[in-house]
C-alpha cells in the first residue's frame, strides 16, 4: 500500500522544558527541579508523530536563524520530514528568532503541564508562503492544521485544500490553542479535534458538561467529524450526528506534553483509508473511522510515558502492539 501523504502547516518551536513537584497558583514561585531544551512547537509535533506512524510527511512553516532554529530543521530532516516549505527568517532586528515554549510540568501530578508559546518566527508565516506549497497541499491525502500560526496563513491553506484540482483535501484542524474560529474555516474542515477547554472556548458551554454534549455542540458549527479527546477517559467521536466514546489505554503517565499531538498527527496518517471509505459510503466508514482512533489514541497514550513532545513521539511498530489491548473495545 503506498503510504499516505500528509501536509503539516504549523508551528516549530524550541520548548524549554522545567520540572517541578507541581504547578504554581498564581502569584507564586514554585522551585523546579531541572530544565532542559527540546524541539517541538505543534506543527513539528504532529508532523513527526505522523511520520513515525508510516505517512510522508511536508512540514510548511518557519524558524529564525539561529541555533535553535537549526537544530529543529536537523531533528525533523533526520526522521524523513520534507523541510523545503519551512523558511528560515533572517536575524532580529530585520526578522524573528525561533520560537520557543515555556513549559512546567508536574512530576507529582501524573505529568500535568502548563505552557507559554513566545511565536517567534512562527508569527512571520504569511499567505504567500502558504501559497508557495500549493503543490504539497493540493497533492497531500490529509492537509493537518494548528492554530498557533497567523490565521491567514491557516485560512489560505484551507482554501487552497477546498479547491485543489481532482477534489478537495481533507482538512484536519487541532483546534489548539483555544480560541473563537471565524465561520470560513470551521465550513471546510473534515475533522476538529478538540479537548475540553478547547471545546469550552469554542461553544461557550462548561467545560464539565457531559462529553457526548459538548462534542453534539461543537459538531453544529459544520464539521462532519468532531473528536473531544478526554486524556486518560480515551474521547468521545460525533461523526455524522452518531456519539461514540473511544477508549485508550492504561500508561504509567509522566508528561503529558505532546500527547494530544501524537493523537493528531496519528489520526492523519490514518485518514487515508477513512477518507475513501467516506467519499464511497462504504459500509466499512465506522469500522475505519474506530480503527484510526484507536490507533491515534494509543499513540497519544503512548507519548505520555516519556519526557517531552518530539522525544516521546511513538513509532508505528510500538502503536501497533499495544492496539490490540483495544481489541473489540470499540
Amino acid at each position: 500500500m503506498t503510504p499516505p501523504r500528509v501536509c503539516v502547516l504549523g508551528s516549530l518551536n524550541m520548548d524549554i522544558i522545567v520540572r517541578a513537584e507541581r504547578l504554581p497558583m498564581p502569584g507564586e514561585t514554585v522551585l523546579g527541579r531541572g530544565y532542559n531544551a527540546t524541539p517541538g512547537g505543534k506543527g513539528a509535533n504532529q508532523a513527526l508523530a505522523a511520520s513515525r506512524l508510516g505517512a510522508i510527511v511536508t512540514l510548511i512553516g518557519s524558524v529564525g536563524d539561529d541555533p535553535h532554529g537549526a537544530k529543529l530543521k536537523g531533528v525533523l530532516a533526520a526522521e524523513g520530514i520534507d523541510l523545503r516549505h519551512v523558511r528560515t527568517q533572517p536575524a532580529p532586528p530585520e526578522g524573528q528568532p525561533t520560537g520557543l515554549g515555556l513549559i512546567t510540568v508536574a512530576e507529582g501530578a501524573g505529568g500535568e503541564n502548563t505552557i507559554v508559546v513566545a511565536a517567534g518566527a512562527n508569527a512571520a508565516v504569511r499567505p504567500e508562503d502558504v501559497r508557495a506549497a500549493v503543490d504539497a497541499i493540493t497533492g497531500c491525502d490529509c492537509l493537518l492544521l494548528q492554530l498557533e500560526l497567523p490565521m491567514q496563513a491557516v485560512l489560505e491553506a484551507v482554501r487552497l485544500a477546498a479547491s485543489a484540482p481532482g477534489g478537495r483535501r481533507p482538512i484536519i484542524l487541532n483546534a489548539s490553542p483555544a480560541r473563537q474560529l471565524p465561520l470560513e474555516l470551521l465550513k471546510h474542515v473534515d475533522v476538529i479535534v478538540v479537548n475540553r477547554a478547547e471545546a469550552q472556548v469554542l461553544t461557550g458551554m462548561d467545560q464539565h458538561t457531559d462529553p457526548a454534549r459538548l462534542a453534539f455542540r461543537v459538531a453544529e458549527f459544520g464539521p462532519p467529524t468532531v473528536v473531544l479527546t478526554l486524556g486518560p477517559q480515551g474521547s468521545v467521536l460525533c461523526h455524522r450526528g452518531r456519539p461514540k466514546r473511544i477508549p485508550t489505554i492504561r500508561v504509567t503517565a509522566i508528561d503529558t506534553v505532546g500527547a494530544g499531538d501524537a493523537f493528531a498527527g496519528a489520526l492523519a496518517a490514518g485518514w487515508s483509508t477513512v477518507r475513501h471509505a467516506i467519499a464511497a459510503r462504504s459500509q466499512d466508514e465506522h469500522r475505519l473511522l474506530d480503527a484510526a482512533l484507536v490507533r491515534a489514541s494509543v499513540a497519544g497514550a503512548l507519548a505520555t510515558t516519556r519526557k517531552g513532545a518530539i522525544p516521546a513521539m511513538p513509532t508505528a511498530s510500538e502503536v501497533d502492539a499495544r492496539v490490540g489491548d483495544l481489541a473489540g473495545a470499540t
